[in-house]
């Protein structure tokens, strides 16, 4: 989570987009690391974990990520969800929840990664992590005169 947190800042420090990062881990090691990026490239698709993802394909050479964590610094969108379903991730760990993101001001549907797993019968398994740094990151970002919600 740590590099997922570390990711985000720096996407909210360039500007890049909101306070989102993900970090792919397979057997230990990382192999895949972004923060969202619709601001900077104008694509609404463009979230860390769907970035995080096509960087672990190519990374790996296949679209099966069997074996592999995400680790997100809020809880995936149904979007990115079902990203991380397609792509048979084992599972996701997330600090704040989509919730927190909504009261923001963030175009963020109300359906819950459990309420998903359980309406799509996917395997993936979710865990919290580092609730409180998350927070903390997106205290920040709303502290930011530049941010932009969307």
């Amino acid at each position: 989570m740590h590099m997922a947190l570390r990711e985000a800042s720096r996407g909210m420090r360039g500007g890049q987009g909101g306070p989102f990062g993900a970090c792919i881990v397979k057997n230990g090691l990382i192999v895949a690391v972004a923060h969202n990026r619709v601001l900077v490239t104008g694509n609404p698709t463009q979230h860390a974990e769907v970035v995080a993802i096509g960087r672990a394909a190519r990374h790996l050479g296949t679209h099966v990520l069997k074996g592999c964590t995400i680790y997100s610094t809020t809880e995936p969108c149904p979007m990115c969800f079902s990203a991380i379903h397609w792509a048979q991730i084992d599972r996701i760990v997330f600090g704040t929840g989509i919730a927190d993101v909504k009261r923001l001001g963030f175009n963020e549907l109300s359906i819950s990664n459990s309420t998903l797993k359980r309406l799509g019968r996917s395997r993936v398994v979710l865990d919290r992590a580092a609730k409180r740094e998350c927070t903390d990151l997106l205290r920040s970002w709303a502290a930011l005169e530049t941010k932009k919600t969307y």
